[in-house]
């Protein structure tokens, strides 16, 4: 026998809210259409591609009428890409939704992602499986993958796959990436008129899936709450010990939601935010000196310490390394035969100056050459840089650490200064569930369960009124093809869905940038310790401070 921890069977007890509109009845739903839609961008284009599935309502579901059927149904699912608290509690609240509608329908978990999808690897669901998972972290139970589905040899074998097992409803659990691949798998599902539904579930910790539909991206919640109790633990370590500045790069490759939203938890002195660095069009010295300035002015108040909280990623939105990363990636996409035959890292780096533009000749030359080597690196599956092997805040530490010494000399600093590195990513990434995520991840995959119950294809599984209690959220789905526009990727024009940034004018980023200043200079530490998942609901339940800003 296996064996779990305490907390571990405490979970398995828990029981996951759901909307009103399911809790009550079950599947005594009805499925209400909006009016139709259009992409968020790039309207024509992204038509032309989409011809099936442009223009489809957004749907939700009213209590009244029923889902129930003698129509015995099979539905496969899979996890695709990187974890995120929850997604156990999706598959959960899938399995449960579709036996509410019939007991007799099966699910299908493809293993691996969306590789098993295509190498016909599943297991079938039964109730000891599924019970075993609830409130769980991590994707264990069948995997994640980062196979990308586009081909047209890829989705043919995705259809004579289901064929095979009779299934007709496909659910993509996963992030923009993954949700723009299950869109195109949509499109060409009617195409095809295979008779095979797609629909997809909004997953990502980063929290750049969102929209007016999508409200959050699940895994948001736990990921922020562990960081933040892991960066309030530092920062009681820097007021403790008094002697380290301690820059903390975290996860967010696209957008900066989880480092401003660590920033509104815990009060770090120093939060940078890639967007509003892209909206000034500042440089790496600028930020460099923004840096030492906070530094210099807690060492004149004896304070050699500080907490520094750094998105992931940063490089890619300062303007000059942005304009390099965007040469580099077209460069090594046309150049790839020629480029994967050099064998030393110094001769790519020679290769690679020898090809670029003189402004980005400029900028990646006086670059640390670690950074070099990390800038051409493998792609990611997209064509885009591994921005989190990039080791931002060691180049900053050195950086700053340089312009600091620079200002001892001249006489305008006389503290002392010594730092430590980190990078939080993986930590967050499969930790048990908060409540909220595992209320917010079972709703998400019993919604879906409905949606594929109502013959919705194209759809993504749509919970909202957030930040209100879980008997007040509403349930219905989003077109995948209303978030989509079209984005450079391996040096050419292709739909996908819209990341969605921190918004400078918003809430969150306005609060935030209303206090920096005093929490610059002051240590007005703020230590919200570790995920509570028994007590009061003001504790337990409790949802970031970035959705309820967005949501009052």
């Amino acid at each position: 026998m296996v064996e779990i921890s305490c907390l571990q069977k405490a979970r398995a007890a828990y029981q996951p809210k759901l909307p009103a509109v399911f809790a009550n009845n079950g599947i005594s739903v009805t499925l209400k259409a909006g009016a139709p839609t259009q992409s968020v961008a790039d309207q024509d284009e992204v038509k032309l591609l989409f011809p099936n599935t442009y223009g489809l309502p957004a749907v939700s579901f009213e209590a009244g009428g029923t889902l129930k059927s003698d129509k015995v149904i099979k539905v496969g699912v899979i996890l695709s890409g990187g974890q995120a608290p929850g997604g156990h509690n999706v598959i959960a609240g899938l399995y449960d939704g579709l036996k509410a509608v019939n007991a007799k329908n099966d699910l299908y978990g493809f293993l691996g992602g969306p590789g098993g999808l295509i190498d016909h690897k599943h297991k079938i669901f039964h109730d000891a499986i599924i019970n075993s998972y609830r409130n769980t972290g991590g994707f264990d139970i069948i995997g994640s993958g980062r196979t990308k589905l586009e081909t047209p040899e890829q989705f043919d074998k995705v259809v004579a796959n289901c064929r095979q097992l009779g299934i007709t409803a496909l659910v993509i659990i996963g992030g923009d990436d993954s949700n723009t691949n299950a869109c195109l798998l949509a499109e060409y599902m009617l195409q095809k008129q295979t008779g095979i539904q797609v629909l997809g579930c909004p997953k990502t910790i980063d929290g750049d899936l969102k929209n007016e539909w999508i409200e959050a991206s699940f895994g948001f919640d736990t990921a922020v709450k562990v960081y933040s109790e892991l960066i309030g633990n530092i920062a009681r370590d820097a007021n403790s010990a008094k002697k380290y500045w301690h820059f903390i790069k975290l996860m967010g490759r696209s957008a900066s939601h989880i480092a401003l939203e660590c920033a509104l938890q815990t009060h770090a002195n120093i939060c940078l935010i890639s967007e509003e660095i892209a909206a000034k069009k500042s440089t790496p010295r600028e930020i460099v000196a923004a840096i030492a300035d906070v530094i210099v002015k807690r060492a004149e108040k004896k304070c050699n310490f500080g907490v520094v909280l750094i998105p992931e990623g940063l490089i890619e939105f300062v303007p000059v390394i942005k304009a390099l990363i965007a040469e580099l990636n077209d460069l090594l996409a046309r150049e790839e035969a020629v480029y994967e035959k050099i064998e030393s890292i110094d001769a790519r780096i020679e290769f690679v100056l020898g090809k670029l533009s003189e402004e980005s000749h400029a900028s990646y030359s006086h670059l640390p050459k670690s950074i070099q080597a990390q800038l051409i690196m493998d792609r990611d599956p997209h064509g885009n840089v591994q921005v989190s092997l990039i080791e931002t805040e060691k180049m900053l530490i050195e950086t700053v650490k340089t312009e600091l010494k620079a200002r001892a000399k001249a006489g305008t600093y006389s503290g002392k200064f010594s730092a430590q590195g980190h990078f939080f990513g993986y930590e967050g990434r499969c930790a048990a569930p908060s409540n909220f995520d595992a209320d917010y991840c079972y709703s998400l995959g019993y919604n879906a369960a409905a949606l594929a119950a109502s013959g919705c294809t194209g759809y993504m599984s749509s919970v909202r009124n957030l930040s209100e209690p879980a008997t007040s959220w509403l349930a219905g789905g989003i077109p995948l093809t209303m978030m989509m526009n079209m984005e450079r990727r391996h040096g050419k024009m292709v739909p996908v869905i819209r990341k969605a940034l921190v918004e400078l004018d918003g809430k969150p980023f306005q609060t935030f940038a209303a206090h920096r200043d005093r929490w610059a200079v002051e240590t007005d530490y703020v230590y919200p310790g570790p995920i509570q998942y028994f007590g009061p609901s003001e504790v337990c339940d409790a949802v970031t401070c970035t959705l309820a800003l967005e949501r009052s």
